[in-house]
């Protein structure tokens, strides 16, 4: 996708309805996701189970940021993420999401940056016996 603004809005529409084809559409095929609470994982690994531990998401975007790595394009985007776990059990948080772009402006690599703490124990008794490690494969 060309235009950085235009992916973050599709990826947060698409997070927020729970489209995995959506959102995997915007993904290179070998992209990987790095998250605090499930480890680094592919991308089409990374989504299913997310949207398995949601029972529901509102997505408020705050700020979208513009940058480069090693000649790539960073695209970064603040959001307050509203996040009902399947349980139930509401675990809201603001995430910074920094995306690393390959040459089409697809996702190659998303890294996601949050405080954990508050949302912890909601996470963990709704996934009682899952392993930390666990969670990586």
């Amino acid at each position: 996708m060309d235009d950085p603004d235009l992916l973050v809005e599709h990826y947060l529409a698409a997070l927020q309805a729970a489209d995995l084809d959506a959102v995997l559409a915007l993904f290179a095929p070998d992209a990987t996701v790095v998250s605090p609470l499930y480890g680094t994982v592919p991308a089409r690994k990374f989504y299913p189970v997310l949207f398995a531990d949601t029972a529901e998401s509102r997505l408020t975007l705050k700020a979208t940021m513009r940058g480069t790595r090693d000649g790539r394009e960073l695209v970064s985007f603040w959001f307050d993420f509203d996040w009902t776990l399947a349980s139930g059990e509401p675990a809201p948080f603001s995430v910074v999401d920094v995306a690393e772009l390959d040459d089409a402006g697809r996702i190659e690599r998303l890294t996601i940056v949050y405080d954990t703490a508050p949302i912890r124990g909601a996470f963990d008794r709704q996934r009682p016996g899952v392993d930390r490690d666990d969670r990586r494969s």
